[in-house]
């Protein structure tokens, strides 16, 4: 393993997030802040409880992993978009650095540049809303493989992507949407059975699950099978990144 490879690569991620703080950690934040008082004026007042936890308290994983999401796919895939797109991905290539090292590299500062921006969003909500979490081990878990499992699709994104707007398309139409649908705001238990039904098909309700039952102990579906649900998710990015670099698929060409 060459770690000074891994560690240029990292290190030049993260201080390109310094760089653009106002967007990277700022702008995510306030943006959560707008979501508290806009969903806890309007909806809270009206919806006292979820659960038996306020419904304040209750939307707070479910903002984590909106954010979460989005920002773990728009750091990866702009990372690794850029140097393909300036022709430096070729200097990358061709130096003494493995397809892991590499990933690693820029899946690595991704990751950790949601985590953090996760832990502020949490630091953010005790202000707004009381909190406790039961299962911080879990909940730490769970937040960790989700930014590295879409911090990966964020890398396959920003391979896949032949212009900047196509940067977009994968998480405006289809990320925010299934996250939206998924449980952040409301239990899916609240709806209609076929609804509820309907909702199981939805990828991001299993995270959110999983991620808010470590926070309260409640959850819609069996913290085991929000797990494996993300775990499979994680082999799957796994999988397809290794296929990009064994075919070379618009890496070397």
């Amino acid at each position: 393993m060459n770690l000074q490879a891994v560690r240029a690569i990292y290190a030049f991620e993260m201080a390109r997030a310094r760089r653009t703080v106002m967007q990277s950690v700022i702008s995510p934040v306030v943006s959560t802040a707008l979501y508290f008082v806009v969903f806890g004026a309007a909806i809270g007042s009206r919806i006292q409880s979820v659960g038996g936890i306020g419904y304040g308290s209750f939307i707070v994983p479910g903002l984590i992993m909106l954010s979460l999401l989005g920002q773990s796919i728009a750091n990866a895939s702009f990372g690794i978009y850029f140097p393909r797109f300036t022709g430096t991905i070729y200097e990358v290539l061709s130096a003494p650095v493995s397809a892991a090292e590499i990933v690693l590299g820029y899946v690595g500062a991704a990751a950790t540049k949601s985590i953090v921006l996760g832990i502020i969003i949490l630091a953010t909500a005790r202000l707004f809303v009381p909190l406790h979490v039961d299962h911080p081990v879990w909940m730490v878990a769970f937040l960790v493989l989700t930014a590295v499992t879409f911090s990966l699709i964020g890398f396959i994104i920003g391979v896949w992507a032949d212009g900047f707007e196509k940067l977009q398309i994968v998480p405006l139409l289809i990320v925010t949407p299934l996250t939206f649908l998924g449980g952040s705001f409301y239990s899916i238990d609240m709806l209609p059975p076929v609804w509820r039904t309907v909702a199981l098909f939805n990828p991001v309700v299993y995270l959110i699950s999983g991620f808010r039952w470590s926070f309260y102990g409640i959850a819609d579906v069996a913290v085991g099978v929000s797990l494996g649900m993300t775990a499979a998710f994680l082999a799957a990015s796994l999988a397809i990144v290794g296929w990009i670099f064994r075919t070379g698929y618009r890496l070397k060409t």
